[in-house]
């Protein structure tokens, strides 16, 4: 059974911890998840029933009260199927669509000093994304192993096309344009 993007994150939250939708909305928005997955705060209530219908999740007792204080926990079929896409997204890399690819292959398109300029915008925004994430993670030391290797992971990635981005803006303006 394969899991979407948005699945696998909702289901690997609740095997970390059982909880209610509105406790993981709070995790989500802590950790930053919604920079690298679809997951909408309508949603989740979404997620959370279809994974249960799949027999992924359960709610041990179903309170009378409203949905959201319904805690869901993973069932030994969840954490069987979570681990088996976790273990496949994990050991291959796949292609991922950037929208950057798709700007620089466009670059005919552009002068040399808007180029320019829309790296140094960029970079811009990435320096703030890399210390928007830094604190982030700060702010929720000791991290479990888990939120710990994606802030690691993200900041890498984020590090790369900061470099990429430096290197590029050192060109000097050609003020001709």
């Amino acid at each position: 059974m394969e899991l979407t993007p948005a699945e696998l994150t909702v289901l690997g939250l609740i095997i970390e911890r059982p909880q209610h939708g509105y406790d993981l909305e709070q995790v989500i928005e802590q950790r930053g998840i919604r920079q690298w997955t679809d997951i909408g705060f309508s949603s989740i209530y979404y997620l959370l029933t279809k994974l249960e219908k799949r027999g992924l999740l359960h709610v041990p007792e179903t309170p009378a009260a409203a949905k959201s204080r319904r805690v869901y926990h993973a069932t030994t079929k969840g954490r069987e199927v979570a681990a088996r896409n976790t273990l496949a997204l994990v050991a291959a890399p796949r292609p991922i669509p950037h929208p950057l690819l798709v700007g620089l292959a466009n670059l005919p398109l552009l002068s040399e000093r808007e180029y320019r300029q829309a790296l140094r915008t960029r970079l811009a925004q990435i320096e703030a994304r890399i210390a928007a994430v830094q604190s982030a993670r700060q702010a929720q030391a000791p991290l479990p192993p888990t939120a710990r290797e994606v802030f690691s992971y993200s900041l890498s990635l984020l590090t790369a096309e900061r470099q990429w981005l430096v290197a590029r803006v050192q060109v000097p303006d050609d003020e001709q344009d």
